[in-house]
């Protein structure tokens, strides 16, 4: 059977993820395998038809396409999403229809699953058969049992193709918003004192929804915040995933492009930052995507610490919850403060008035009194993801994020904690002792666990 690889990597064929389909390579010679390296030609993609069309039409006489790809901030490399924008926007997706498809994707499973959620529901918009998704590690190819699991789903993706093998719908259609959005006037005008305010958006069309709702907000908050089209930023390319940065943040594109000049001096400055823009494809654009991309030469570190960050958008996020997922965790992994996200799904144009207007009350008050609302598994269980791979394997190439997690004491690990792991030897082994276990178990547990607390409150005059 014949397959296309659309290779996400901007690497091209000197990437984590291209090694594993040279594996699936030889591993299943019966099978051709022709690859595009996507991201890395992506340029050339846009600009010349034909080697579009040259895509096109190898997709069309496939028997399956792999989506191959690496994690770039939680989702795929910015250029990889702007092929797919590219589909829809030359009305190309038909030749995907009925395709059977399978996601693969390299990375340390810091948001795989949002990557693979969204590329299972780009398959589903494309009418595709979606077999399913296998997520590795960088280097579980050198694992003997990672390699058998890779080759069984391998196996299984190749017979489904063959045999035609039904798959479901994971995703259902998206109902489009149906609101034109008509702002009226903000009942008053709220006053940023001392607080710089920056929106940055992507907006093409300034009475479009999303305009429109910018404009709002502009209005609702004295002193009009700073508005930033990152379109007007001259970015040269996406992020190369060089790893350059990792000794001090130093990005390949210092001094060949003004992104890096406009993140410190615009971005990082902000006390308030609002982020508005249009959902396409099941996610922000591809503009957007690169901006976050772009902002990996702060590599692991959070650069927005104690700032507010509001999100306006518009679009379904309602019927997106891996989309609401990012932007959460987006904002709690940089320590920022999430105060409110709006959207044009409303019933009409009062109501969404009304949002944005709570969002602006929100987005001051929690600045006035420097609030950070606390860290959910979202920021907590994805930071200790990079704390326990900065400390161990990814210490050297990373570099100055060691140095950072180590004067911040991210190096947090529970091993170090004497006391508590002295108290639970001492603890364990009386345990094995029937009569400490019934008089703990069963008579002493639950006041226990409060006991440190309810001394402190009843501490309290």
């Amino acid at each position: 059977m014949r397959f296309v690889v659309l290779n996400g990597s901007p690497k091209g064929d000197v990437s984590v993820t291209m090694q594993y389909v040279r594996f699936i390579q030889k591993k299943f010679p019966n099978h051709e395998f022709l690859i595009h390296n996507i991201s890395q030609r992506i340029s050339k993609i846009e600009e010349d038809k034909g080697s579009f069309k040259e895509i096109i039409q190898s997709i069309e006489r496939a028997d399956g396409i792999l989506w191959a790809f690496p994690l770039y901030y939680f989702l795929v490399h910015s250029q990889y999403k702007r092929f797919l924008e590219l589909l829809w926007e030359r009305g190309s997706t038909e030749v995907f229809k009925n395709k059977y498809a399978a996601a693969f994707s390299t990375s340390i499973h810091f948001f795989d699953h949002i990557a693979h959620s969204y590329v299972n529901a780009i398959c589903d918009d494309l009418s595709m058969r979606f077999f399913g998704g296998y997520s590795a590690d960088m280097y579980d190819l050198l694992k003997e049992g990672e390699r058998e699991r890779l080759l069984i789903f391998f196996s299984g993706f190749f017979e489904a193709t063959q045999n035609k093998i039904p798959t479901l719908r994971n995703h259902p259609p998206l109902t489009p918003i149906n609101l034109e959005y008509a702002p009226g006037h903000p009942r008053e005008v709220l006053q940023a004192t001392g607080k710089r305010i920056v929106i940055l958006h992507d907006i093409k069309d300034p009475q479009s929804n999303a305009g429109r709702m910018t404009n709002f907000l502009e209005n609702k908050l004295a002193g009009k915040p700073e508005l930033y089209n990152l379109f007007d930023v001259h970015i040269q390319g996406g992020c190369l995933g060089c790893l350059q940065c990792g000794y001090d943040n130093r990005c390949a594109y210092t001094g060949k492009d003004d992104f890096i000049d406009f993140y410190n001096a615009k971005v990082k400055t902000a006390d308030i930052l609002v982020f508005a823009g249009t959902i396409v494809d099941r996610y922000l654009s591809s503009r957007w995507k690169i901006f976050f991309d772009r902002s990996f030469f702060n590599t692991h570190t959070p650069s927005l610490a104690g700032k507010q960050v509001g999100f306006v958008l518009s679009g379904p996020l309602a019927q997106l919850p891996y989309l609401r997922q990012f932007i959460e965790a987006y904002t709690e992994f940089q320590q920022a403060n999430f105060a409110g996200a709006v959207t044009d799904e409303c019933t009409d144009s009062t109501q969404l008035d009304e949002g944005l207007s709570a969002l602006a009350n929100s987005l001051l008050d929690c600045a006035s009194k420097a609030y950070i609302r606390p860290m959910t598994f979202l920021g907590v269980g994805g930071m200790k993801v990079f704390r326990d791979d900065i400390y161990g394997r990814l210490r050297f190439p990373f570099q100055a994020d060691h140095r950072y997690y180590k004067e911040h004491d991210l190096y947090d690990f529970p091993q170090k904690k004497y006391r508590t792991r002295f108290g639970n030897a001492i603890l364990g082994l009386l345990a094995r002792l029937p009569s400490f276990r019934r008089e703990v178990y069963q008579k002493r547990m639950k006041g226990e666990m409060i006991k440190p607390l309810k001394s402190f409150v009843d501490g309290i005059p």
